[in-house]
């Protein structure tokens, strides 16, 4: 199934006579874009005065103004002098998180966004194959192409590492899946035997390696890129960008909501190298950051900001990503034969476009959207993803002892930073048999409870530095599995918020003394819904302030929490088979003692 934006598909839809006719002054063209100053990607300079004539979806001519025919149906538009650039492209997002489809595109449009390419790979543990297609089903037919990687399943849980040959084949058949998504090295070195073959098979299928390359150096970097990863959105420093791009290594530099590394990695324009394999990205951006920064119109800006040459930040945002992607006989510059996608900007300091043009058609004007996203129906076994045998109770959550002492050791997730954690151990006092949270000593309880793999499987360990006083917070978009997460100070309330999400078919709730404090439904595969952006940026909002109001010192606790069981980001994680140090990636006993811990 073909979503006619792939390379392939397009190819075949456009009409080269019609273009060559245009161009010759033998055919009139549908839209003309006069007096403009084009910046020229291939170049790196600025055509003006310069004049851009479309026919259908595609660009048929630049350069002057005369020379092609303007006839009673074209379309004239006078740059008056501004600048025209292509639209930019975002090479490194992922979209199944919060927000539907048609509300992001309304802010991001407008912003000057052309062309996206997202990872997938939060559905797929929790829709399979199916569910995944009815995602990427969601990105066609909208006014601009959007593009996916293929899920490469790097999970610390058994369940959901890796995917299977079958489904992955019947992806990278996909025109609109130009790549593999992003493989986290560890794993793909210490386990090369689970993830190389499928490495292998989208290299056999013409498609991109995306890769996680975080804290790899030297030799471990090298062994990594030897797989054929070809990018990399994690470098957080100048030398790290600079190593990767030595070694051929397309370096996306995120300046999103979870990382804005743009300001370190801008550094690298002082080396004396080439910088056409540097490319910007956002990596994802929350409700509340899309409404009040915007999308890549931000990114673009940040760049100059940061002391990149204005024309090099459009590169960055434009050409550099599909030439990765190799999808630059389609998009990412001004020219014959490629679609005509363009921002009119008018200065070279803001990059918020007056007018946004997607396949040869005004999209947005003045901030707005001048056409409407197609709002995606999607299927019922998308919205029943949280498939929980029966309600949890604050027992499911106890931790029994491993011996009759009075004490025990403990290994216990201890938070570094927001997001990075160590692994401790910790002498915690037994009662009645039990493991108890310690609030006093910050020990609190968290625990990974599966909704759709094996549902109502879950592990229970001790997180310390959580900060959280009262109160319980979960949330059903745990990342790289199929749980749902949940931190407590109080086994009861644990349940309760796990039970609400269950009832909501997914979301992020806090609670507290058995009450539900701030909910925030996402029925949508337990990631997300088609509410209005406004509304789903104030329940993000609602939950971190119950959170925070109650010890929780992290900017965005919502995200601390879901990335608790992610095997990208160091050091200990848990899913609900147990707890893995992605030093090693070994499993770790809750009790030093004991083979396995938890329940």
């Amino acid at each position: 199934m073909m979503n006619g934006f792939g390379p392939l598909a397009a190819a075949k839809k456009r009409n080269a006579c019609r273009l060559m006719d245009v161009a010759l002054g033998k055919v009139e063209a549908d839209l003309v874009i006069v007096n403009a100053k084009v910046i020229n990607v291939y170049t790196a300079e600025i055509l003006d005065p310069c004049a851009v004539a479309v026919k259908g979806e595609w660009i048929a001519t630049v350069g002057e103004a005369s020379g092609f025919l303007v006839g009673p149906s074209t379309r004239v538009i006078d740059a008056a002098g501004r600048f025209l650039a292509p639209g930019y492209i975002d090479g490194h997002t992922h979209l199944a998180w919060l927000f539907g489809i048609e509300e992001f595109l309304k802010y991001a449009v407008p912003g000057g966004a052309t062309t996206i390419i997202s990872e997938i790979l939060e559905v797929y543990p929790v829709g399979g194959l199916a569910g995944t297609l009815d995602f990427l089903a969601s990105f066609q037919d909208q006014p601009i192409k959007i593009f996916s990687t293929a899920p490469a399943m790097v999970s610390i849980s058994r369940k959901a590492r890796g995917i299977s040959a079958e489904d992955l084949q019947a992806l990278l058949e996909r025109d609109d899946v130009l790549g593999l998504g992003e493989s986290y090295w560890q794993s793909v070195v210490q386990t090369p035997e689970v993830y190389l073959p499928a490495l292998e098979l989208a290299l056999e299928k013409g498609k991109v390696l995306e890769g996680h390359t975080a804290g790899a150096r030297g030799h471990k970097l090298c062994a990594y890129g030897a797989c054929g990863v070809s990018s990399c959105h994690e470098p957080i420093t100048a030398q790290e960008a600079l190593e990767r791009l030595r070694l051929g290594i397309y370096v996306m530099a995120r300046e999103g909501s979870i990382r804005k590394d743009l300001k370190a990695i801008a550094e690298v324009k002082d080396e004396a190298v080439d910088l056409r394999r540097l490319i910007i990205c956002t990596d994802g951006v929350t409700p509340g950051e899309l409404m009040e920064h915007g999308y890549m119109d931000c990114v673009v800006r940040r760049a100059v900001e940061y002391g990149f040459d204005p024309i090099r930040a459009v590169q960055m945002a434009t050409l550099n990503v599909a030439e990765h992607f190799g999808i630059d006989h389609l998009v990412g510059g001004i020219a014959p034969g490629k679609y005509a996608d363009m921002v009119l900007l008018p200065d070279l300091s803001h990059f918020s476009p007056d007018l946004v043009i997607s396949c040869g058609k005004v999209v947005a004007e003045n901030g707005r959207m001048t056409v409407s996203p197609r709002r995606h129906l999607y299927q019922a076994g998308s919205r029943e993803t949280v498939r929980l045998p029966r309600p949890l109770t604050a027992s499911d959550f106890r931790v029994q002892a491993p011996s009759t002492e009075s004490t025990v050791d403990v290994c216990v997730i201890q938070m570094v930073t927001d997001l990075v954690t160590a692994e401790k151990t910790a002498v915690v006092p037994v009662q009645d048999g039990e493991i108890a949270i310690s609030r006093d000593q910050d020990l609190l309880k968290i625990a990974a409870v599966d909704r759709a793999g094996t549902p109502g499987e879950l592990f229970t360990a001790f997180i310390r530095g959580f900060g959280l006083k009262t109160g319980a917070l979960a949330s059903s978009a745990a990342w790289d599995t199929s749980d749902i997460i949940v931190v407590g100070a109080d086994e009861s309330d644990m349940a309760v918020a796990v039970n609400r999400i269950a009832e909501l078919q997914g979301g992020a709730v806090f609670c507290d003394a058995g009450k539900i404090v701030r909910e925030l439904p996402l029925p949508l595969f337990g990631l997300l819904s088609q509410a209005p952006l406004g509304d789903l940026a104030d329940g993000v909002k609602g939950i971190n302030e119950a959170a925070q109001a109650r010890g929780v010192s992290f900017p965005d606790p919502l995200l601390s929490l879901v990335a608790l069981t992610g095997a990208a980001i160091p050091y200990l994680r848990i899913c609900d088979e147990g707890m893995v140090n992605l030093k090693d990636g070994k499993p770790r006993p809750l009790f030093s003692d004991a083979k396995e811990g938890g329940r």
